[in-house]
């Protein structure tokens, strides 16, 4: 690959998370002709194509002082090109935020563990399209244990519009051991969701393997070569065409009670992925982690907790079953 220049200027220093570190270089005779992309790359080898491109995007490359706006752009012999390089959102995206903490309740905390009580609308781990906010970034604030584990030592997830609680590791230790425990299926958890359409059975399991949906890849579906999974179901009352059910899980694949009560022609109230409609003022899935418990993964202590319906769903459960949900979860 041919040098964009004989010289290349840039800050002294390492480029952090959040700096923006200035480069610039000249245009050799070899280059001439090539696309703006292709050439800072030449420039800037440590980072993607595509995260230049998204650097033109966002204004930080100028040719000879103007500001240049279409990475499809053929660059001339001589011209000087600055790029102001940014760390990419996957770097940028493992960092503390003490505002992410402040988000969710605290429900227990000891040296190994803690568990909390996750707000609807907080994404677990950051990914494409929620790089910030999630509840890593609040564990890295909220503890500096966190930076040395696993990520953050979260051993299991909610979904961003799922409610309710979560066990997160604090050590490596009791990290290795809650993972374990969930994988022996010897973590107990329930939750309560508001379906479409009322079961003609009280209680029943669904015991169906679920897979990457093969047509929509953003949704999982039941599939005969999928991940075995397991959810027992609880109707605990019904009103207005929607129910109020108990679920257990004896597994955790991703989505699993939204897959298996879609399955069953049960789609969750409020998740339009799987189904279901906008109704009792929600229009969000309907599904919250109620209750956990586990062995504590240093003293052995059987620990149990519970969370109450958010507000949202709160509201729209005591239409379906007024009274609340005393002696429902169990």
């Amino acid at each position: 690959m041919p040098q964009p220049a004989t010289e290349i200027e840039a800050d002294d220093g390492p480029i952090t998370a959040d700096d923006i570190e200035q480069r610039s270089a000249r245009v050799s005779l070899a280059a001439h002709g090539e696309r703006l992309d292709k050439w800072l790359v030449s420039l800037a080898g440590e980072f993607s194509r595509n995260h230049l491109q998204i650097l033109i995007d966002d204004g930080l490359v100028r040719i000879d002082g103007q500001v240049a706006v279409s990475a499809s752009r053929r660059v001339s012999a001589g011209q000087r090109i600055e790029v102001g390089l940014r760390a990419t959102a996957e770097t940028r995206a493992f960092r503390a935020e003490p505002d992410v903490a402040a988000r969710w309740r605290l429900v227990f905390e000891d040296e190994h563990l803690l568990v909390i009580d996750k707000p609807v609308g907080m994404v677990v781990h950051p990914a494409p399209g929620n790089w910030s906010g999630t509840l890593l970034n609040g564990l890295l604030a909220r503890h500096a244990s966190a930076a040395g584990l696993p990520r953050a030592g979260i051993v299991h997830r909610l979904d961003k519009d799922t409610s309710g609680l979560m066990v997160v590791a604090r050590t490596l230790t009791a990290m290795t051991a809650l993972a374990r425990a969930i994988a022996a299926r010897e973590v107990g958890r329930e939750y309560l969701a508001l379906v479409h359409g009322v079961p003609r059975q009280a209680a029943w399991s669904v015991e169906s393997p679920i897979g990457r949906d093969p047509v929509s890849r953003v949704k999982m579906a039941v599939l005969p070569g999928g991940r075995s999974a397991r959810t027992d179901v609880r109707t605990l009352g019904a009103a207005e065409a929607v129910a109020a059910v108990h679920c257990r899980l004896h597994t955790g694949r991703t989505h699993q009670i939204r897959v298996h009560l879609a399955s069953q022609g049960h789609p969750l109230v409020g998740d339009q992925l799987y189904g279901g409609r906008p109704a009792l003022g929600l229009s969000r899935q309907a599904l919250h982690a109620a209750r956990l418990a586990f062995a504590h993964p240093v003293s052995g202590e059987r620990l149990s907790f519970e969370a109450p319906l958010p507000d949202d769903l709160g509201l729209a459960w005591e239409q379906v079953l007024p009274g609340g949900l005393l002696g429902l979860v169990s």
